[in-house]
């Protein structure tokens, strides 16, 4: 009889054993093995098919990319090195024409010369972005900062710039950065002067362009501020004063002050955009622009006024029964035909307008889904406390309903980012097929089928899953699904 159990009475035990590990069954890789994936026999021979498939795809895969080959001179010499490094019926990649021309994928045809010019907007865009998206983690906050920093000086380097602008390109992001981690609030501003900042270094031409653009929107604040107490003809008024100042001052004044203080860069038209430049640029402007026309959509469709909702879903179902294909070609063919003669109306810009459109239609059903989602208690809410409209829909309904949408906002995003390739069925050098068909044009580099598509479709993901990871974090912080 063993030591325990002597001290212990027949009925009621006074001596504890002591704890045991728990069976393998119970715990660890085995409980999460059996639970998922051999819980079943379903599970089991889906488990076993899903097995087979990732062996298939390793076992034709790993040759390939094992056999890689990232120096040689063109895709003859690639064969070559392959042929005598792992015989003759070896078959590896050539990256060699990514490590070649990867700045041709990334920045197009834009001048070797301004290469700094879209490495610094795309900079300074994750530092205007960093005090909106990590506002509440001061730690997110300055991994974001260092990191963009970094890169951004770093890719510049790279690209032989030169010393005085690289030094000048630091100086600027170390203060931006600055700026961020110690006045977090004061920095939103300067966020919103980042639109204006990016297209002037992506196109060039006088600084006083945007600048009266900018001095448009600050007119119509200030007729709007005046005239609050008006309600929606403020609104009105405000549009109508920006328009007018837009329309009659803003390029005289431009002219004026290029003339006496001239502050320009050489300006880069728009056929010289290519690769993810262009992505981008089209992928931010649609998601940043979208955004809030999606949710006046939204607004409208649910309205009580049936002027308003019958054209909201007049436009909504429109632009949602037409593929974004035909709305880039009526872009590209037809919209010059309802602009006044010798209007020259940039086709990057008419690209921009139309994704914008697509997207916000989308955007704007999920954001319904989310205003239908709520409970018809919180509208009854923000009436009992006298809301008006505005105020309740700013104060108590949209923060809830676009909480609930974050998913499919995000969703909507990414797609529109990926379908910005479909541009180069408009005569723009996508990264996908424009310029990879580019690269492959060239003697060199003829035959290289699958080396672009791998390192495109590798950017693609890393964007897209940051995107999907954001909105993850989102969801976190904001606790959707508790309250």
């Amino acid at each position: 009889m063993s030591e325990t159990h002597a001290q212990t009475v027949a009925y009621v035990r006074d001596s504890m054993l002591p704890p045991q590990p728990p069976p393998m069954r119970s715990s660890g890789a085995v409980l999460w093995l059996r639970a998922n994936l051999f819980s079943g026999p379903v599970n089991i021979l889906l488990t076993l098919i899903g097995l087979g498939i990732l062996w298939l795809i390793f076992d034709t895969l790993w040759p390939w990319l094992s056999h890689s080959v990232w120096n040689a001179g063109s895709i003859r010499e690639c064969r070559q090195i392959v042929s005598e490094t792992y015989g003759p019926e070896a078959n590896g990649a050539c990256f060699a024409v990514i490590r070649a021309r990867w700045h041709q994928f990334v920045l197009g045809f834009y001048p070797q010369e301004f290469y700094w010019r879209p490495i610094l907007a795309f900079g300074l865009l994750f530092l205007a972005l960093a005090p909106l998206l990590f506002g509440a983690s001061v730690r997110a906050r300055r991994i974001v900062l260092a990191i963009a920093t970094v890169l951004t000086v770093l890719s510049a380097a790279m690209l032989d710039t030169g010393l005085a602008v690289l030094a000048g390109m630091t100086a600027l992001m170390l203060a931006w950065s600055a700026l961020i981690d110690a006045r977090p609030g004061r920095a939103l501003l300067a966020s919103l002067l980042y639109p204006f900042a990016g297209v002037w270094l992506l196109w060039g031409g006088s600084l006083w362009g945007p600048v009266m653009v900018l001095a448009g929107f600050g007119v119509g604040l200030a007729v709007w501020r005046v005239a609050a107490r008006f309600g929606m003809l403020a609104v009105a008024a405000g549009a109508a004063a920006a328009a007018l100042w837009w329309w009659l001052v803003s390029a005289p004044l431009a002219g004026l002050l290029a003339g006496a203080v001239p502050l320009r860069l050489v300006p880069v038209t728009s056929d010289q955009f290519g690769g993810f430049v262009l992505s981008i640029t089209i992928g931010i402007a649609g998601i940043a622009l979208s955004l809030p026309i999606g949710i006046v959509l939204a607004l409208a469709r649910r309205s009580d006024m049936p002027v308003v909702k019958m054209l909201a879903v007049m436009f909504i179902e429109f632009i949602r029964g037409v593929p974004l294909i035909a709305l880039l070609f009526v872009a590209s063919l037809l919209l010059n035909y309802f602009l006044p003669p010798g209007t020259s109306f940039d086709i990057v810009l008419r690209v921009i307008i139309m994704v914008t459109l697509f997207s916000a239609a989308y955007v704007a059903e999920v954001i319904r889904g989310g205003l239908a989602a709520l409970p018809r208690g919180q509208y009854e809410a923000a009436d009992a406390l006298g809301l008006d409209y505005w105020k309740a829909q700013r104060l108590i309904i949209l923060p809830q309903a676009l909480k609930i949408s974050i998913p499919g906002i995000v969703s909507t995003f990414i797609g529109m980012f990926k379908d910005t390739t479909l541009v180069v069925f408009v005569g723009l050098f996508d990264p996908l097929k424009a310029m990879s068909d580019t690269v492959r044009a060239s003697f060199e580099w003829k035959g290289a089928y699958w080396e672009p598509y791998f390192f495109v479709g590798a950017i693609f993901f890393v964007l897209c899953f940051g995107m999907s990871r954001y909105s993850m974090h989102l969801e976190r912080r904001l606790k959707r699904g508790n309250r």
